[in-house]
């Protein structure tokens, strides 16, 4: 996976590429940073805008350095929606006007909820106390949601704690994991098998279908880690069973 920390990312003009019958592809880089993905999701608020002016775009996807944009072909030719997508590539067009949301998330390190916490540590020759200082001392940004429903990928780990993937994956790991893989590390938002090392755990529910969003966390978003204990898990942990419950942001807005 390319790095998705600061780098020389090119500014060519971006490429829209046939991506399928009923999308389109909008490539800006052959790299990650984070002005290459600023400019993905203003391309994102400016066709989300558009959308409801254009008859056959059915919305768009956001990735670490592209944008998918879907759309119906018995009702808007591609042609058609190249040309929607260039006028939002203007840049008075794509400009963005709002504050990221700035989390601050709870993480219990360590022990049960962090089973590969010792291991990690010994492999860099560090204490597990500092690899929960290294970890949570960041802004991280959530770069995109994907590959399980509101998995959230975020840029900025420290490089001491780049990570290769597990030899041997787990077959499960709950919701709501912290995982280092690689030069990223994410949120699991639903229980499955993974690679990743697990460090620690969030009682938070970053997707949670009782809500009419049931995303938490979006891309361009930005996430520092809080330690907690395992009692302060357990509380928290506990808040969820109300269904009207839901963590908010320290800024930028309402989940």
């Amino acid at each position: 996976m390319t790095s998705a920390t600061p780098s020389s990312c090119s500014n060519d003009a971006p490429r829209i590429l046939a991506a399928g019958d009923g999308t389109l592809l909008v490539e800006f880089a052959n790299c990650i940073d984070a002005d290459t993905n600023a400019r993905v999701l203003a391309l994102a608020q400016a066709l989300r805008a558009q959308q409801r002016k254009t008859r056959g775009v059915l919305g768009v996807v956001p990735a670490y350095r592209s944008l998918s944009v879907r759309f119906d072909p018995l009702t808007i030719s591609p042609a058609a929606v190249r040309e929607v997508i260039a006028h939002c590539l203007d840049a008075s067009a794509i400009a963005i006007h709002t504050t990221p949301r700035r989390w601050d998330v709870p993480v219990c390190y360590g022990g049960a909820h962090g089973e590969d916490l010792h291991a990690l540590a010994e492999r860099h020759q560090l204490a597990p106390a500092q690899v929960i200082a290294r970890h949570s001392a960041p802004v991280y940004r959530v770069f995109m949601v994907g590959f399980m429903p509101g998995f959230a990928y975020l840029g900025g780990l420290d490089p001491s704690l780049h990570t290769p993937r597990r030899a041997m994956p787990r077959a499960h790991t709950p919701a709501g994991s912290v995982n280092i893989g690689g030069q990223q590390t994410a949120i699991a938002s639903v229980p499955g098998p993974s690679g990743w090392h697990l460090i620690g755990r969030t009682p938070w529910r970053s997707f949670d279908l009782r809500h009419a969003n049931p995303f938490l966390f979006e891309a361009g978003d930005e996430i520092v880690f809080t330690p907690i204990s395992e009692d302060e898990f357990a509380h928290i942990d506990a808040l969820h069973a109300d269904p009207s419950y839901r963590p908010q942001p320290r800024t930028g807005g309402h989940a």
